[in-house]
């Protein structure tokens, strides 16, 4: 699933200054690609009808009431370094949600909101 974390140019540049530059139009890349989750507008529909991002109560969590079994499969790493849901960013939450997406699980977290947006 996703991309290596790690990558090798193809090709690289002898010039050390050329290939900062390379490095450079990769991180922005990558940058852009990060900040602009797929199904990112589906993501924010869905929040629109849960909760608030940083709405702590049990047993739903952050602005796409994620539970804590959801969150374990999902974003393992980020409920072990920052907590629940409701500590992460709104790009972390729907990233989280996106990998949920791509395992198979697509829009159906969410069933109800899902459908007032149309998506199942």
């Amino acid at each position: 699933m996703g991309r290596k974390l790690t990558r090798k140019l193809k090709d690289p540049p002898a010039d050390v200054q050329t290939k900062i530059a390379v490095w450079h139009r990769v991180a922005l890349k990558t940058r852009r690609r990060a900040q602009n989750p797929p199904h990112r507008r589906q993501w924010l529909c869905i929040h629109h009808f849960e909760g608030a991002w940083n709405d702590p109560n049990p047993p739903y969590y952050g602005g796409l009431q994620m539970d804590l079994s959801f969150q374990r499969a999902y974003a393992g790493g980020l409920l072990s370094r920052k907590g629940t849901a409701n500590h992460w960013t709104p790009l972390e939450q729907m990233w989280a949600a996106e990998r949920a997406h791509r395992a198979g699980r697509g829009f159906y977290p969410w069933p109800n909101t899902a459908r007032y947006c149309g998506l199942i």
